[in-house]
């Protein structure tokens, strides 16, 4: 018999979104090996559960797939958590569960070659996928740890200091074969079950954002390793669920406190605080060279009061006592 795979599916007013995701799937439904798709609708408001569950329905997907209505909006990990204990409490524990965002769309194949990774790599726990993007490109989805030297680098935004700093880039460049990394993007992760029942579940300390990055920092710790599978390619149209990428708006709390708890629990207060000034530094050098005309124009812009959120958010949280509290809630 082939290996077990659940998928799950976080869903928050993204129906839409999760109705094309579940249509990539009806075609891969034998590389689950028995297993189901669980959607975890996080009390979405907006009649969500009955239009899936409709959806599921009319497209003969039941014997599949199925919606299970969450009483809170608990955030990315507890939505993933509740998918993840409905699967391990099945009657076949699965071998595998593949977390999927709502905003994806598998391609054909996709589900089959992580499987197969994982089958072919016992000492792997976790694996990603490729993920394009909507513009036709690839974005980075196998990352290094985020860093003190890594915040400096990402704010500075200058060559020779990325070129000295090459080692500490959160993203790295692509590269086209399988190999190891710190930690794979949240949008399409498949995880074994023997990390799920060493480690626990995800931290939902982390309302959104960072609780991928925690949690294969966890296995890591525990003796796993994380790959990056690029023969597993899924579209993800990222900030279509959240809005991330919209630079002009002001970044959620939550991204803010995720970071926080991140560094905190990682790197200790006091990696903390030297993450911020280093991100400070780099990021008046920037403005700096920016206000001598010595930065190209255009590029990536910081969302609206990004360095006061980010700065006055951390050092209002430290002299608080708060600087591991949880993610705020939209």
């Amino acid at each position: 018999m082939s290996a077990s795979t659940w998928i799950v599916i976080v869903n928050y007013r993204t129906a839409d979104l999760v109705v094309d995701c579940l249509r990539s799937l009806s075609t891969q439904v034998g590389d689950l090996g028995g297993g189901r798709v669980i959607v975890a609708d996080n009390a979405s408001g907006d009649a969500s559960t009955e239009r899936l569950a409709a959806e599921i329905a009319a497209g003969g997907w039941s014997a599949w797939a199925e919606v299970h209505a969450q009483p809170r909006n608990g955030g990315f990990a507890y939505g993933n958590n509740a998918g993840i204990r409905a699967a391990m409490a099945a009657t076949h524990a699965p071998d595998y569960v593949l977390l999927l965002n709502p905003d994806t769309v598998a391609r054909p194949g996709a589900v089959r070659a992580l499987v197969d990774f994982m089958e072919a790599h016992p000492d792997v726990g976790i694996a990603g996928s490729l993920l394009e993007n909507a513009a036709g490109g690839v974005d980075c989805s196998a990352h290094r740890i985020p860093s003190p030297l890594g915040e400096l680098n990402g704010a500075a935004r200058l060559g020779l200091l990325s070129r000295l700093l090459h080692r500490h880039a959160v993203s790295p460049p692509r590269r086209d074969e399988a190999h190891e990394c710190d930690w794979v993007s949240g949008a399409s992760m498949i995880v074994r079950r023997q990390v799920l029942e060493q480690i626990g579940p995800m931290d939902e300390g982390y309302f959104l954002y960072f609780e991928e990055v925690d949690f294969c920092c966890r296995a890591r710790a525990a003796g796993w390793s994380v790959w990056y599978v690029p023969e597993s390619r899924v579209l993800h149209l990222e900030g279509a669920s959240t809005g991330i990428r919209v630079a002009a708006k002001r970044r959620a709390a939550y991204w803010y406190d995720s970071r926080r708890r991140f560094f905190v629990t990682h790197h200790g207060v006091g990696g903390l605080l030297l993450a911020d000034l280093l991100w400070a530094a780099g990021r008046l050098s920037f403005l700096l060279r920016a206000a001598l005309g010595l930065t190209k124009p255009g590029g990536h812009a910081d969302p609206k009061r990004f360095m006061f959120d980010l700065l006055w958010g951390d050092l209002r949280a430290l002299l608080s006592g708060r600087a591991r509290a949880g993610g705020a809630r939209p």
